[in-house]
């Protein structure tokens, strides 16, 4: 895909010089059209949000609604379980070293590290819509129609619309912000309504859009807020310096309608962080996160800290994740800063850019030299390079990189994307429009990519390469089938996970629901036989089994009760009860 990609930009340059205006009557009459229509601001936005609700419904077909297999997804999915059931957090189970698992405290309570906006949407999709899924759904609709509302207050309604349009495509229909539990649409939503605000507030200074910017800033303090400060940093100073210096409105009209309601917006938003953290961790000025990180993690988050001391694990595979990824990763950044830097370029790249959208950016870079130079940049392109440079930069700092780390300025990126496209379709060498239809090329090629991507996902050759560069699990089909054939059976059922001392670290199946005791089907890790019994008997009315993952084929068999006393009568029934199974063919594959 990449190379086809690839083929069509480079097509495109040729194309240019040889047949500027090929397609030009067509092309003319869909921009008049989308031109006219764009003018309609708020229907503009209305229309993106429903346009990226119905594209996303429209490829269910074919990008069904996705299953778990990251550790951050189950630990959102554990936020959002337990938010639809009324609860901030729960209390720690008494069994809960056996439940011990990825990105999910067990003390002081039992709940994800992550911050809560995300967590909230997936809550609305289960409480209402009856599956997290649907809160991703919307959350992604949402952050689309922000993309284009945010854009219209920086450049022409037609370049905004455009922005919402390409949002859509690039990040609404196949990438995982849509379609995993691991975020980033949320986030990306918080950005893009502090960018809108910021120069709605300089040119007409209503509350609701100061209002705005605080719900936005909000958003980021409860998704990503390390990324988030960075990002607003820029924003809110450029915001100050307008406020002090603008002279045709008395002071007491800036903070009635700016500072105040900003103000109390973000009052509440700190009131009920407090209030969060101190439900989950004890303590009001203590998030989850940081608990869980100094529970669990080893390796610093920034790689110029020196190592933690090493806590001590009660299971061998967080170990192995904490003491051998985690800190793969630490030294990476730390001994070879360079290579990382690479590393996270090329995947910010491959992920938010591509060939498509590289060419406007080597376009105007090219055109510097040729009437359109750096002084040519207005205030606000100077002030977007900032913001993404700035943003870009601190992706650069962090231990770990994932393409939703850079959520927060997402809208950003758009909308120096599409000045870059409006400057290139201005250029017209010797008088041909090429530049017009380099912009027509960048935006064909990326329907056609996502038209192709489409098309070749019900193709038996394309679905186990589908699979392989877009899933981040190898095991959560396996999962759920075996999940769903346990529901399906009479009474509750507790699984004993037994993994190989060569486990795939990233494979992870014991991962439970918000209310342990209540649930269908309780996963747990085998701990050996002692601590096991004392899980048994604790859950003396359940099926009990054993499933080793990691054999060949896996198999999930009655748990060996001969191993225990005989006078332990429900162990003993629940022998007799069970026979040996063999897991879904899926997970055999995918080891």
């Amino acid at each position: 895909m990449l190379l086809i990609e690839l083929c069509l930009t480079a097509l495109a340059v040729p194309l240019a010089f040889l047949a500027p205006r090929l397609g030009d009557g067509w092309f003319a009459w869909i921009e008049r059209r989308v031109s006219r229509f764009a003018t309609r601001r708020r229907l503009a936005v209305l229309t993106i949000f429903l346009l990226a609700l119905a594209a996303r419904v429209a490829v269910l077909h074919i990008e069904p609604i996705p299953l778990p297999g990251i550790h951050d997804e189950f630990s959102y999915l554990l936020m959002a379980d337990t938010f639809a059931h009324g609860r901030l957090t729960n209390p720690p189970h008494p069994m809960w070293v056996h439940f011990e698992t990825f990105h999910v405290n067990q003390q002081p309570t039992y709940c994800s590290k992550f911050f809560p906006a995300p967590g909230l949407f997936l809550a609305f999709g289960q409480a209402v819509f009856g599956h997290p899924f649907w809160g991703v759904w919307l959350s992604t609709g949402l952050m689309c129609a922000a993309i284009c509302w945010a854009l219209q207050g920086w450049m022409p309604p037609t370049w905004a619309f455009l922005g919402g349009v390409l949002a859509i495509l690039r990040l609404g229909l196949f990438s995982y912000w849509a379609n995993s539990y691991w975020g980033g649409s949320v986030t990306a939503l918080g950005g893009a309504l502090v960018l809108g605000a910021l120069p709605r507030i300089k040119r007409e200074l209503r509350v609701r859009d100061a209002v705005l910017m605080g719900a936005g800033l909000a958003i980021l303090a409860n998704s990503r807020p390390y990324e988030g400060l960075i990002y607003s940093l820029p924003i809110l100073i450029a915001l100050t310096l307008w406020l002090f210096r603008k002279k045709d409105h008395p002071v007491y009209a800036l903070l009635q309608r700016v500072v105040l309601p900003m103000g109390i917006v973000l009052a509440i938003a700190a009131v009920a962080m407090s209030y969060y953290f101190w439900k989950t961790s004890g303590s009001p000025l203590r998030s989850p996160y940081v608990v869980y990180s100094a529970r669990y993690d080893a390796a610093p988050l920034f790689p110029w800290e020196k190592v933690k001391s090493i806590p001590g694990y009660h299971h061998a595979v967080m170990e192995r994740l904490y003491l051998g990824y985690g800190m793969d990763q630490y030294m990476l950044a730390r001994r070879t800063p360079w290579l990382a830097i690479l590393i996270r370029m090329l995947g910010f790249w491959l992920f938010f850019i591509g060939p498509a959208l590289t060419l406007p950016f080597i376009a105007v870079s090219w055109l510097l030299p040729y009437g359109i130079g750096l002084n040519g940049f207005s205030i606000k392109t100077r002030l977007l390079l900032l913001i993404n440079m700035i943003s870009f930069g601190s992706l650069l700092v962090p231990t770990y990189f994932k393409p939703h780390y850079a959520a927060p300025s997402v809208c950003a990126g758009f909308a120096l994307l599409l000045f870059s496209l409006r400057r290139v379709r201005m250029w017209d060498y010797r008088g041909d429009q090429k530049g017009k239809f380099l912009v027509r090329m960048v935006v064909l090629v990326i329907v056609v990519m996502v038209a192709l991507r489409a098309s070749v996902a019900r193709e038996p050759w394309a679905q186990d390469w589908l699979v392989s560069i877009e899933s981040f699990s190898p095991i959560s089909a396996a999962r759920d089938q075996l999940l769903r054939s346990l529901h399906e059976q009479s009474g509750q059922h507790l699984v004993i996970v037994r993994y190989a001392p060569d486990h795939n670290i990233h494979a992870e199946w014991v991962y439970n629901r918000a209310a342990i005791d209540g649930a269908k089907v309780v996963w747990a890790r085998d701990m050996g036989e002692a601590p096991n019994l004392e899980l048994i008997r604790y859950f003396k009315d359940r099926k009990v089994w054993l499933l080793e993952p990691d054999l060949m084929p896996p198999k999930l068999s009655a748990y060996p009760m001969t191993q225990f006393p005989t006078t332990h009568d429900p162990m003993s029934q629940a022998t007799n009860r069970f026979d040996m199974v063999s897991l879904p063919r899926s997970l055999d594959r995918a080891r």
